[in-house]
């Protein structure tokens, strides 16, 4: 978190000078993005991995990272988030709104840079429709400034890109910074302080940009265990290259010299003919090899796939632990961790929606449209994950009677409005009424 005193600001504004300490801040941060992502996209440390001239130099990297962010951002917004006003106000314009803008996608992507940097960031801009518009932005060029107050709030933000020639050539550095009312359009060459060029006014009433936290560290999913990553592709490149030295073993021949021809070298003739003439009785030959362990190679192996998926919280779905017919219990105690860790990122996604909702809300009221306040919206995730539904039957069974019906039906997997569905039932006749007011 890049954080400066409010009193630095001019009229309300960050100067130049202000933006260039917060451009210096942002670049120690720039090697710590580039290897995260570098992880993501398998450019791991046993990539430049150099051996001596002629030797085996497999290099296999495992794309452990993806895996894990996978496995980590599709339980958290697998399923789309859903929106609900507390007071009952009338959703529909801003979801139309969130449509326009594929904010479900938009979602999986921000849950995925989460997982990979820390951090995620977004973006709210006007179409060419006078309406409200996200996008997702690259963390790697883009961040949020915040004031050293308790409650650290957002003072302005931050998007670089560049500005290219005719042919494509870099002419200079673009830096946009948003504050609650203006667009400030700045450049700058190489990393000289930014100047101004030009400003428009939004009207998002805040900060137009939003930053979603992984968790309080702002540490990426891997981040942890990209040591460990590195020993499991090494070990597994070193078994490759073993093998290979293995087949390609020196042959040692003992007293005896065997002598070439002029067509053939001694390689070629083995080759061919898979004989070899000894001219002494007492001669021999034999391959010299080291042994491989493979059983310990193994176990070693095994212990580092553990500790990878134990200190990152994610479970290895392929586990023999994850076959078979086993309970919802079971399961919910294999995915224990995995359920903190996304609860976590739950929380700290959360605080993001929920600023962009006021965002949202601050422009369409501008526009004249009745949209209930920010404040009494609720954020509901759901959890993407296989029910068995006949243990959710046979539980929902045992309960009938003792819980009302309603609450009931919110339990059962495909029934989205639980109302809606008391009603058909009483519609129906299979409850009567008033055996559905005493429960419902």
């Amino acid at each position: 978190m890049i954080q400066f005193d409010r009193e630095w600001l001019r009229d309300g504004e960050p100067g130049p000078e202000l933006v260039q300490e917060a451009l210096r801040q942002f670049d120690r941060e720039a090697s710590r993005l580039r290897q995260l992502r570098d992880y993501y996209d398998g450019q791991h440390a046993v990539s430049g991995r150099m051996r001596a001239k002629g030797a085996p130099n497999h290099r296999l990297w495992h794309d452990l990272p993806g895996y894990i962010v996978a496995l980590t951002s599709g339980y958290l917004v697998g399923e789309p988030v859903q929106y609900q006003c507390v007071e009952g106000g009338d959703l529909s314009l801003l979801n139309r709104v969130l449509k326009r803008s594929a904010a479900d996608n938009v979602d999986c992507e921000l849950a995925t840079d989460a997982a990979i940097y820390g951090r995620a960031v977004e973006v709210y801009y006007a179409d060419s429709e006078a309406m409200p518009r996200l996008c997702q932005a690259d963390p790697r060029s883009a961040f949020v400034v915040y004031d050293t107050t308790v409650e650290h709030a957002p003072m302005f933000g931050v998007l670089l890109s560049d500005r290219l020639g005719q042919h494509f050539e870099r002419l200079c550095q673009r830096v946009d910074v948003m504050t609650p009312d203006w667009v400030i359009h700045m450049e700058r060459n190489g990393t000289e302080v930014p100047h101004e060029v030009a400003r428009e006014r939004h009207f998002f009433g805040h900060v137009p940009m939003g930053e979603y936290w992984n968790n309080g560290r702002e540490r990426g999913d891997f981040e942890g265990v990209m040591n460990l990553i590195d020993a499991y592709d090494a070990l597994q490149s070193d078994r490759v290259n073993d093998k290979q030295q293995f087949t390609d073993a020196l042959m040692v021949i003992y007293g005896a010299t065997v002598e070439e021809d002029e067509e053939h070298s001694l390689q070629q003739r083995l080759r061919e003919t898979r004989t070899l003439e000894m001219p002494a009785a007492d001669a021999r030959v034999e391959y010299l090899t080291k042994s491989l362990s493979e059983s310990d190679t193994e176990v070693l192996k095994n212990s580092l796939r553990m500790d990878i998926h134990k200190l990152s919280l994610v479970p290895d779905l392929t586990d023999e632990a994850f076959g078979g017919n086993q309970s919802g219990v079971a399961m919910e105690f294999k995915l224990f961790g995995l359920e903190q860790l996304t609860r976590v990122k739950e929380r700290w996604f959360r605080e993001g929606l929920l600023w962009r909702l006021g965002c949202l809300v601050h422009f369409l009221r501008l526009r004249g449209f009745q949209v209930p306040d920010a404040e009494t919206m609720e954020v509901q995730f759901s959890r993407s994950l296989p029910v068995n539904r006949l243990e959710v039957a046979q539980t929902l069974r045992a309960y009938d009677g003792l819980v009302a019906k309603q609450d009931l039906l919110t339990q059962v997997p495909f029934i989205e409005d639980a109302q809606a569905a008391l009603d058909r039932l009483l519609g129906e006749g299979v409850y009567d009424p008033a055996q559905a007011d005493r429960l419902g």
